[in-house]
């Protein structure tokens, strides 16, 4: 009997054991759960609520891509977007090839929400009809746009070619906004010239960095070195950047064996892009400007560390951060800042920008595109030049 009653209290042990591990586990699962739920209950009660009351039947599509362009857009970041299928295209295509549009790269300024240029691409069609960097664009044929609608506003300068846009623009000195028709045209993105200027010295312009900048650099600069320079001027002025990838390509051919750039993300981890032992023997100077953005910074950043040559100019952009393009699948993107950059020395440079050695501004009558201005204008150029010599 006795033997019995153990029995069936050892049974009636497992019972209640598996009972208690069921609830436990289920308060468990239900509490995440509730909490995951209570997260995003708001948002399925607002679709709930347009879906019973709106005056039309809702695109369910349309609001998932409002929901998910929402999301990104509360980063309060104007270098993170999503991208639809179209918008993510195009944006490869202003990397990769040419594209018809006018030819600026805008940006969204985080203090008045306005979608400002921070350069219009060298002999594009902006840059032609008087865009300048720094224009705040206020309207395209007329509708108001704002940096919440950076996406469409892009897609709207953007067209076939030989077509017309009106672009409205606020500037710094005029008392009204400035309208400007604009012709689209095909963008080419030949990124690098090069010439002999003033007596052997080499001058390479880069517009910006895209995929074949390095490439087209080394064949300038071999090219140069046949004309036995003795000096080499680097533009980098109007230059918003680009790929990093090519920067550093750059900048190994100009600076020593060691660290070009190192990246940081939210938990310290670090990602370092270095440059061989191979660098420039001759004088060098950079021209940069308020234009001057991003890769552009890491090139004048990792010169000035390394004390290869004097950035001449005014202080650059300041734009010390690196987007990451993450596809999502079905042809859509996000593009989202992801880590920061900081130079050879460990300087980080966002929202601050470099400040030139030697400070030149162009005349105010000269502020325009740097192609429109004269050699013998160029009060920038000119100081180069002095300093390469010297």
């Amino acid at each position: 009997m006795g033997r019995r009653k153990r029995i069936l209290g050892l049974v009636i042990l497992v019972i209640c054991t598996a009972i208690v591990t069921f609830v436990v586990t289920n308060i468990m699962f239900f509490s995440t759960n509730n909490l995951t739920y209570t997260k995003y209950i708001k948002m399925q009660q607002v679709q709930n609520i347009l879906e019973k009351y709106y005056i039309t039947p809702l695109d369910n599509e349309k609001v998932l891509e409002g929901g998910v362009r929402g999301i990104v857009a509360s980063l309060d970041d104007p270098y993170s977007r999503y991208m639809d299928k179209d918008e993510f295209k195009e944006m490869s295509e202003e990397t990769s090839s040419s594209y018809a549009g006018i030819g600026v790269v805008v940006t969204v300024d985080s203090k008045d929400n306005l979608i400002t240029v921070i350069s219009p691409f060298e002999d594009s069609p902006g840059e032609k009809a008087g865009i300048l960097p720094g224009d705040k664009i206020v309207k395209v044929d007329g509708q108001e746009v704002w940096g919440d609608t950076l996406n469409e506003a892009v897609k709207m300068l953007k067209g076939p070619p030989k077509t017309e846009v009106m672009v409205t623009i606020m500037r710094a000195g005029l008392l009204e906004p400035k309208e400007i028709k604009i012709i689209r045209d095909t963008i080419t993105l030949i990124t690098v010239k090069h010439k002999v200027i003033d007596d052997k010295i080499g001058y390479i312009r880069i517009t910006r960095f895209s995929e074949t900048t390095s490439e087209e650099f080394d064949t300038a600069l071999d090219a140069l070195y046949t004309e036995n320079i003795n000096g080499l001027i680097i533009d980098l002025r109007n230059n918003p950047g680009g790929l990093l990838d090519e920067v550093v390509e750059v900048a190994d051919r100009l600076v020593p064996e060691g660290t070009v750039v190192y990246m940081e993300d939210r938990e310290k981890n670090r990602k370092t892009l270095y440059s061989d032992a191979e660098e420039i023997e001759i004088p060098l100077a950079i021209l940069v400007n308020e234009a001057s953005a991003s890769a552009s910074e890491v090139l004048s950043g990792a010169v000035r560390d390394y004390e290869k040559g004097l950035l001449v100019g005014t202080k650059t952009y300041g734009k010390g951060v690196v987007q990451t393009v993450i596809p999502l699948g079905d042809g859509s993107a996000v593009s989202i800042t992801t880590s920061k950059y900081y130079s050879p020395n460990g300087i980080s440079i966002h929202g601050i920008g470099i400040e030139p050695d030697v400070f030149v501004e162009l005349p105010k009558e000269l502020k325009m595109s740097i192609t429109q201005i004269k050699e013998e204008e160029d009060s920038q150029l000119q100081k180069a030049i002095e300093v390469v010599k010297k």
